[in-house]
């Protein structure tokens, strides 16, 4: 079976392989890590939440107020955005980033650096994004979390470093 979108091969760095993993707890809290995906135009944007919708995605209200992208909940109510076209995210593929909430980015920036031989792309006090370092793929983008209990991931409140801050973004 091939679990690659039309177009990509493993282990190309563009085709992420994602693996889901049973467990029997309910999600109770904020996911601390989140998909952003791409699209190439507002038309594209519209047409890939409408499929996501049919698939049994659910409109998601975190507080992100009035933005340009779109939050919605998987089945098990994780939340992802369906981002707006941006030219920083044309070559990434499907999947624009993989956003993980964390105290310290450039800490954990180090680490994953060594861990995965991905090199800083760009960052700010609260944020910093890595990515493969053949330039191509998603990016890895680690945001300073935020304590804003009961809510979802920081960067989807509000247009903070993840959103207003990336080369490229409105």
């Amino acid at each position: 079976m091939d679990v690659c979108p039309p177009g990509y091969t493993y282990p190309d760095p563009v085709a992420l392989p994602l693996v889901f993993v049973p467990v029997a707890e309910p999600k109770t809290g904020k996911n601390r890590v989140h998909l952003d995906l791409a699209t190439e135009s507002a038309g594209h944007q519209a047409a890939e939440v409408d499929r996501l919708l049919s698939l049994g995605a659910a409109a998601a209200d975190i507080g992100q107020g009035d933005v340009p992208w779109v939050v919605l909940a998987d089945p098990e109510g994780n939340e992802f955005c369906v981002l707006e076209p941006r030219p920083v995210y044309r070559d990434t593929g499907p999947v624009a980033a993989v956003v993980a909430d964390c105290p310290d980015p450039a800490a954990l920036a180090g680490f994953w650096e060594l861990a995965a031989g991905w090199a800083p792309f760009d960052s700010t006090d609260g944020w910093v994004a890595l990515r493969s370092p053949h330039g191509v793929g998603p990016y890895l983008e680690l945001l300073r979390h935020q304590d804003r209990a009961g809510q979802g991931p920081a960067c989807l409140t509000g247009p903070g470093p993840a959103r207003a801050g990336r080369p490229g973004t409105a």
